[in-house]
């Protein structure tokens, strides 16, 4: 499992000439250190009497960060694991015209499946994104450029895992499939890089 490798180990295996893991755990990892960044702030803001006002809202986010980061990391291997389905087709028969069609079938299944794991890292990357802009002046100002950082691994967990879903996408036939996973994943897209640079930029201007 990939969630239990070490740093060196899990970017060893990365930079190997094995296929998988690739850009879509990436994706996931940085949508996972996105979240746990956003849960550290509200956890340094907790308890601070200068922030009593703002206490519940960071529990609230410390709560909902923590959660996200838990999807992030089963959504790290789920990813590799519908890459090993696609492998699983390669390795098909296809002497006949009867194995040709099965291979061409079973290809075109483990496709859609391999677009929903960067898909759902997509709209959890948006809702990490409205628990880190929730903290913007309301948490621990010592920590703050760490909201924008969070910003930042968020962006490229969207970003990266959109790359994903387009590349799946790109070999299918279902045109009614693809047609839904694109306007799906582009408003997504649109949305969370939006709230990202706005999040940053806040960051930015108030350090």
């Amino acid at each position: 499992m990939l969630k239990d490798m070490k740093v060196e180990e899990f970017t060893k295996v990365l930079a190997s000439d094995a296929p998988a893991p690739g850009g879509g755990s990436s994706a996931a990892l940085a949508g996972a250190q996105g979240a746990a960044l956003a849960a550290m702030v509200a956890s340094l803001t907790i308890g601070k009497k200068k922030y009593a006002d703002y206490e519940e809202l960071n529990k609230k986010a410390l709560f909902e960060a923590e959660e996200i980061r838990n999807r992030f990391i089963v959504l790290l291997d789920k990813d590799t694991e519908t890459f090993g389905e696609m492998s699983a087709v390669f390795a098909m028969p296809k002497t006949t015209d009867e194995e040709k069609a099965a291979r061409r079938e079973a290809m075109q299944t483990a496709l859609k499946h391999c677009v929903i794991p960067p898909f759902e890292m997509m709209e959890t990357a948006c809702d990490a994104l409205e628990v880190t802009k929730s903290l913007l002046g309301k948490s621990n100002m010592s920590a703050s450029s760490d909201l924008g950082v969070s910003a930042l691994n968020l962006k490229t967990a969207v970003m990266g895992a959109w790359l994903n879903v387009l590349i799946n996408l790109s070999s299918l036939k279902d045109e009614e499939f693809v047609s839904q996973y694109k306007n799906k994943g582009q408003e997504i897209l649109d949305r969370c890089v939006k709230t990202a640079d706005e999040i940053y930029l806040y960051t930015l201007n108030n350090l």
